[in-house]
């Protein structure tokens, strides 16, 4: 897993592989020394690493092969993925997006912005999706969503609360379904938060 934040995600989908599950978190990357998710993964004994030059793929695959990673999994990561890291892991790459894609993605989408960006388009729906990763921001595949209401009275802090919790339940469906599969795959919808 990479992470640039506080591991929410990291969070559920932990919670979610207990024991006799058929994934397990090896490894959790971040650009970011302080990151609330490489705490969280030390405290759980996973393995983590920060890494120096976020955009050297030698350095991503160092650390994914070391530890044996099958599957990449981005949520709150915010930086592109290195080319060479996606061309040995196409489609064994998924990232968690907080929008109903394709609409309020791309470069600088993350975050409040998204939610922002939601609510002044007069949306009346919003959620999360998750998607395959390729060389573009949020550009693959998408391979499941996730949908909530926008309510009248919402502004961007109880919106992106909303939108989080449905990232909790859709961020280990895929994964877990990805690990039944061998690969990761299109979900129905809704997706539940216990298979």
């Amino acid at each position: 897993m990479a992470a640039s934040g506080r591991g929410s995600n990291l969070e559920a989908l932990l919670q979610s592989l207990g024991a006799g599950a058929p994934a397990r978190v090896v490894l959790v990357l971040s650009d970011r020394a302080a990151a609330g998710a490489l705490a969280m993964a030390r405290a759980r004994g996973v393995a983590t690493e920060v890494l120096t030059d976020p955009s050297s793929a030698a350095e991503w695959l160092a650390a994914l092969e070391r530890e044996g990673a099958d599957l990449v999994v981005l949520a709150g990561y915010l930086k592109l993925v290195p080319a060479g890291v996606i061309e040995l892991y196409r489609g064994r790459i998924v990232n968690i997006h907080p929008a109903l894609l394709p609409a309020f993605g791309g470069r600088g989408m993350y975050g409040r912005r998204v939610h922002q960006a939601v609510l002044a388009s007069g949306a009346r729906e919003s959620g999360a999706s998750v998607h395959l990763v390729d060389e573009v921001y949020d550009r693959g595949e998408v391979l499941a969503r996730a949908r909530v209401p926008v309510l009248p009275d919402d502004d961007p802090d109880r919106l992106a609360a909303r939108v989080l919790e449905a990232e909790h339940r859709l961020l280990p469906a895929v994964v877990l379904a990805a690990a039944r599969a061998g690969r990761p795959v299109p979900l129905p919808e809704p997706v539940e938060s216990h298979p």
